[in-house]
């Protein structure tokens, strides 16, 4: 698979959210499952994979997804880039470094590593970025972590946090039915050398073309009950977009998926799609989005189409 640089840490071009082996997509799946599911994805190419310490089923405990990420890549952490998230609920009578590294070094050891790639502050807390970001340039300095990130931010977060210690990486809500980062947040990180990471790239599965008015998901632990997109009456009102996505998927012998990644990766080239799946053949189509290039003429065309549909939902920044 090809590369691309989020500031100098170097990943393959479509990476791997690991949430789904524990949390937010109904009943997960048997730890040796999750465990085989990361390493295809390995020998498929992918060298970049996302987790965080409060992905947990139910988010009831802490680094359930963690340790599977860990027993997965333990055999191969030298060939590949781990990003893990913490959250920060304020600092007590400690320092924000003294807090930051403890949240760090759990991460760790779940994670059965010396050092993160690329660490993420996951939402902001009631902690000042500039604290946040001295306490990163600090854990960069120790060689704990390469880089930081910040997670569903604005341009001025970004920017305040820049000025102290310079990001690695922004990983925000971004699809083609989520297009806020495209307005100020995505130009602000290719001026200064940022990568940006889009989690949810497939909209919750919306552009996958399988959800359906029909489609009923899990009770226990599944976000898409929540995804406004994902409301019967606004899956029967994106269905143009889903159409779109078909129509160009079977010009290109390719799936509706792959046909919505491939639109950013061609847009962007500092974009990092993360699409998440419990499923390894699901895991798999998403890595192979990769290898459907959109000529410029044809992204052109798409990007058109998708300009004149209606979105029907809406995350933001603010969402979940």
């Amino acid at each position: 698979m090809q590369t691309r640089m989020l500031r100098d840490i170097e990943v393959s071009e479509v990476g791997m959210g690991c949430m789904a082996f524990s949390h937010g997509y109904g009943q997960i799946p048997e730890e040796e499952y999750s465990i085989e599911a990361i390493r295809n994805a390995y020998n498929h190419g992918c060298t970049f994979f996302d987790t965080a310490e409060v992905y947990s089923p139910n988010l009831s405990g802490i680094g359930h997804n963690e340790r599977i990420v860990g027993k997965a890549l333990a055999d191969v952490r030298d060939n590949v880039v781990i990003a893990t998230k913490l959250m920060l609920h304020g600092v007590g009578s400690g320092s924000v470094y003294k807090t930051i590294r403890s949240h760090l070094e759990g991460s760790m050891e779940r994670l059965r590593t010396d050092r993160v790639d690329l660490y993420y502050l996951h939402r902001m807390s009631g902690v000042p970025i500039e604290k946040v970001a001295d306490a990163m340039g600090r854990l960069i300095d120790d060689g704990l972590i390469r880089g930081w990130g910040l997670s569903q931010v604005d341009v001025d977060i970004i920017d305040r946090a820049q000025n102290i210690t310079p990001l690695a990486a922004i990983q925000n809500i971004y699809s083609m039915v989520e297009r806020d980062s495209e307005k100020k947040i995505i130009p602000y990180c290719m001026e200064h050398n940022i990568g940006f990471v889009p989690f949810s790239p497939i909209a919750s599965g919306l552009l996958s073309g399988r959800i359906t008015t029909e489609t009923r998901f899990e009770r226990n632990d599944d976000v898409r009950n929540w995804v406004p997109q994902l409301s019967k009456a606004n899956i029967a009102g994106n269905q143009p977009i889903v159409d779109l996505l078909r129509e160009y998927a079977d010009r290109k012998e390719s799936t509706p998926a792959q046909i919505a990644l491939a639109w950013m990766l061609h847009k962007y080239p500092n974009v990092v799609p993360i699409p998440g799946s419990k499923n390894k053949e699901r895991i798999i189509e998403n890595l192979d989005s990769s290898k459907v290039e959109l000529r410029d003429e044809e992204f052109s065309s798409l990007e058109k189409a998708l300009n004149r549909c209606m979105v029907y939902g809406h995350r933001g920044l603010g969402g979940f």
